[in-house]
């Protein structure tokens, strides 16, 4: 085991939370004694004699305690134990919007007091005794807990409702991922749940370690430097720097400026570096290494993804996962390597008017992104979920395809969601990026691009704007300087949800801005495996997370299929805020399961679309059409888990849905699956919803063959400012069906090929 300084892992993704002296959420005592009543009815104490014998998955005895007792202690804990809430209402601070923060202040300030309490909860807050109304805080467990599925169920107050939505997912979030300075949680032994830990291997001795990274070379972390050292560093990178004192900003010269290194932005890069030209990469996210990684789920969703995996759209119905570091996706991704499918190809260049992607150079594109990323079609081993979804598809006559993907054949990593701890897999961070490097590219790390620099256009461009760089921001507060980045090219490659945010900021106004997002939507269903299945051992978490999946049959031969079923990624914490709450018992009990329960999502190639309206202000639509196929993928899902023998199978309605397999007819499990439907968000007028998840976001800003069909035009270059380029997820034209990081690698690669032409044929002036 590693100590001290050798412990494995980034300070940053280890986890760890030694006591705080004081905390910074602004709630009141009143507030807080809400809270903490609230927790403890989301995660009460039970006594072991009060749980139900044999639902719960048993981890093996270890040297200090035998299994009983450990599960005897995580009954007996509570999410109103400290430091539980006062990490809920910190969390719920820094990462609610302000309307969202503004609601849960409101009702918690009215369940602090004893009318508040009374016109939330009813009359389960009278007592015989003066003052004869009770606090919410006052009330025994099972009134509380009676108001928590109260609020769940109320469709006359939506507000309480998505009241009830986010104290759960906080509560349950922290309660499940928190870590002491050890980085355990004190509930994961009982469970059965075993991540990697960051101190599980040494590290290598001073003499062992390698010289420097792969990206070494270029990068310059933000985060490290100061206003008198950035400059100078900068200069050594190879670039013309000048201070403007007077207004307080660093200027910085180069050929090409490209804001964002995931999947558009590091192909881009490398392709321009490659053809001769000075790149700048700028880049939000911190840089992290194959040794950084801990696989710990809070600090690593906190450092590795947007929002720290806590953005959602306006109406919390979908949850948006993207990453947020050196690498984007590709870092945090599930390895799977699909090739754009030819009948989406062909309705964009039929359809859209776009005929590269009916071209050879397209398809010779996606040949060369599979090079380059290593792509293998095998798997040597399948984790447990994907050997659930291979079985019950064969079981029932259904067909199995195996899905390539950008690592070894023997990659068996569940937790390449939190950043390839093998360094297996290969995302633009180990491929595309080294290249660029390699050729003088240069990588500003933890500097967050603020606005576009523009000026007017020329009469021969036939644009009213043109780009002349990026205005940029370092995050570490010792840096005061802006950064501006003045460039003969500009790229915006910060993907879906952040470039039109970006365009729009910097005073563009095309009307596809930020229209037209697609999320390949899921719904999420799950099947719970004994341990006693001999041909199915393993945990859910272990194991390849794509690595098979099943198309549900479109309408007749060679339809595009409807739904598309795959194996998640799910950690604990995270597996705590999808599961529905229906009682604090049985959500523990769930837990308790968490290790042999199996998911399996539906993903639909979505028709409906929606806005980004601003940093973490989506809105979307789910069309009937995408709802009813959504619908039949969950049906398909979970016939596939009964069949491969599940216990019981269910999904996430909030009602707890759920359907005991053992001894059922076919008949039953059919009228079980009949009541199987895609319900709505929480602010829904029906009184059970559920969330769906995304992972994918494509379109919005998207190419077009005129200004009134996209926000670009075929060649990635904005139809307002010349100069300005789109290589991310946001230019596709739409939903692509399959997971799209070879699609968008693919399009940027082509994209990035003709800005290094345009940029061949002849220098673009600048004013200086």
């Amino acid at each position: 085991m590693g100590a001290g300084n050798n412990k494995r892992g980034h300070p940053l993704l280890r986890g760890g939370s030694a006591k705080r002296e004081r905390y910074t959420h602004g709630f009141s005592a009143s507030q807080m004694a809400a809270l903490t009543a609230l927790c403890g009815a989301l995660v009460p104490s039970l006594p072991p004699a009060d749980r139900r014998n044999g639902h719960h998955h048993n981890p093996q005895p270890e040297e200090d305690g035998g299994s009983s007792k450990v599960v005897e202690e995580f009954l007996l804990a509570s999410a109103a134990d400290p430091p539980v809430p006062g990490e809920v209402a910190e969390l719920m601070s820094r990462k609610c919007l302000p309307e969202a923060l503004a609601l849960v202040r409101a009702v918690l300030w009215l369940l602090g007091t004893r009318l508040g309490s009374l016109a939330l909860c009813g009359a389960r807050c009278l007592s015989w005794r003066f003052p004869f109304v009770r606090r919410f805080d006052e009330l025994p467990l099972e009134h509380r807990e009676a108001a928590l599925r109260r609020w769940s169920r109320l469709t006359l107050l939506p507000p309480l409702r998505m009241f009830f939505l986010i104290t759960k997912v906080f509560c349950l979030y922290v309660f499940y991922s928190w870590t002491d300075e050890n980085s355990k949680n004190p509930h994961w032994r009982a469970i059965g749940y075993s991540p990697p830990p960051a101190d599980d291997e040494p590290a290598p001795a001073e003499s062992e370690r390698p010289e420097k990274r792969p990206l070494d070379d270029g990068i310059v972390e933000t985060n490290k430097e100061n206003d008198a050292s950035l400059p100078a560093l900068l200069a050594e990178k190879g670039l013309r720097v000048a201070d403007d004192a007077a207004r307080n900003v660093c200027r910085v010269e180069c050929d090409v400026v490209i804001v964002g290194s995931g999947c558009g932005g590091g192909v881009a890069a490398a392709v321009l570096a490659a053809a001769g030209h000075k790149v700048v990469v700028i880049e939000k996210g911190n840089y992290f290494t194959a040794r950084d990684y801990t696989a710990i789920e809070a600090p690593s969703m906190e450092h590795l993804y947007e929002g720290g995996g806590f953005v959602s759209t306006l109406s919390a119905s979908a949850l948006l996962l993207a990453g947020s570091t050196v690498g984007g996706g590709t870092a945090v991704n599930w390895s799977a390597c699909i090739k754009t499918p030819d009948d989406v190809r062909g309705e964009w260049a039929r359809d859209r008017g776009l005929p590269l992607f009916a071209t050879g150079e397209y398809a010779a594109a996606m040949d060369k992104v599979f090079e380059r990323l290593g792509v293998t079609a095998g798997c040597a081993e399948e984790g447990l979920q994907n050997k659930v979804l291979r079985k019950g598809c064969e079981r029932l006559g259904y067909k199995v395809e195996s899905v390539s993907r950008n690592s070894s054949e023997g990659h068996y990593c569940g937790s390449c969601g939190y950043g390839c701890r093998t360094g297996d897999k290969r995302g633009t961070d180990s491929t595309w990026l080294v290249d660029a490097v390699s050729r003088g590219a240069v990588i500003l790390t933890g500097c967050k691009a603020e606005k576009l620099l523009l000026e007017p256009g020329s009469a021969a461009d036939g644009r009213a704007k043109r780009c002349v760089g990026v205005v940029a921001r370092s995050t570490n507060p010792a840096i005061t300087r802006t950064l501006e980045v003045t460039a003969r090219v500009t790229v915006s490659a910060c993907g879906s949800l952040l470039t039109p945010v970006l365009l729009r900021g910097s005073g563009l106004r095309n009307r596809h801005i930020g229209k037209n997002l697609h999320l390949h939507p899921t719904a999420l269903v799950w099947g719970y495996f004994p341990d006693t299945v001999p041909d199915l051992r393993g945990r859910m978490y272990e194991g390849g997370i794509i690595t098979s999946l099943h198309k549900v049959e479109g309408g007749g031969p060679g339809a595009p299929a409807r739904a598309i079923l795959e194996a998640p990624a799910m950690g604990l914490a995270g597996a705590g805020t999808q599961f529905p709450w229906v009682s604090g018992r049985d959500m523990k009990e769930r837990m308790l399961r968490y290790g042999r329960t199996v998911h399996l999502f539906s993903m639909v190639r979505d028709r409906g679309s929606g806005t980004v309206h601003g940093e973490r202000r989506v809105a979307y639509h789910l069309d009937a059409t995408d709802r009813e196929n959504m619908r039949d993928g969950m049906r398909r899902a979970l016939r596939v888990l009964a069949a491969a023998g599940a216990a019981e199978i269910g999904t996430h309605r909030s009602d707890g849905q759920r359907f005991a397999c053992g001894g059922a007819t076919e008949a039953a499990l059919e009228e079980f699956l009949d009541g199987v439907d895609v319900v709505r968000g929480p602010q829904s007028k029906a009184e059970a919803w559920t969330l769906c998840c995304t992972a994918h976001q494509m379109g919005s800003c998207r190419m077009g063959a005129t200004a009134r069909d996209g926000a670009v035009d075929a060649r990635g270059e904005s139809w307002e400012a010349g100069s300005l380029y789109v290589c991310d997820g946001s230019v596709l034209p739409g939903a692509v069906g399959v997971n799209p990081m070879v699609t968008i690698q693919s399009v940027a690669y082509c994209l990035a090929t003709g800005i290094a032409e345009s940029l061949r044929r002849g220098p673009v002036s600048r004013k200086d």
